[in-house]
């Protein structure tokens, strides 16, 4: 299996209209499509949120029926910043402030449903590595290496038990 990305995430929300309102109107999520009153599908470049109604009305407090947090990556620490300022202009609750961490800069807003969300730019080895530096093998390659290590040094071989 070779992944390439997160397709989407869906939040259970308690007004598809609100949870809209924040999306798009504040992030700036474009409307993909809306399936009824109760599905929204919302979308920014190949990323998407489904926004679905929840059965039962959720409260910000109940932490145990949402989404832990999810992120969205912006180019700099500069713009880490600016997005916080933006945020808490536009009355959104800023969970935590901008802080360095050993990857980038990240700070936590919640959405209007208590969905935690992170805003981060990220430093990282992977994201600017050159091709030659990033590993492309395919896994049933390095699986078929691994067994084949392994079958010469007789890892694996059952053992014959005796029978009393």
């Amino acid at each position: 299996m070779k992944l390439t990305g997160i397709n989407q995430i869906t939040l259970r929300v308690n007004d598809v209209r609100v949870a809209e309102d924040f999306y798009v109107g504040v992030l700036g999520m474009k409307i993909e499509y809306r399936a009824g009153a109760n599905i929204s599908y919302l979308r920014v470049k190949s990323d998407m949120i489904v926004l679905v109604k929840a059965e039962t009305p959720g409260v910000p407090e109940a932490r145990d029926i949402r989404v832990d947090h999810f992120g969205f990556r912006l180019p700099t620490d500069t713009e880490v910043d600016e997005a916080a300022d933006y945020l808490e202009e536009q009355g959104v609750h800023l969970v935590t402030r901008p802080a360095q961490r050993r990857e980038g800069r990240a700070f936590f807003v919640m959405d209007p449903d208590g969905n935690l969300i992170e805003f981060y730019s990220m430093k990282s080895r992977e994201l600017e590595a050159s091709e030659e530096m990033i590993d492309n093998s395919l896994p049933d390659e390095l699986a078929a290496q691994s067994r084949k290590k392994m079958a010469e040094k007789g890892v694996g071989k059952k053992t014959r038990r005796s029978r009393k």
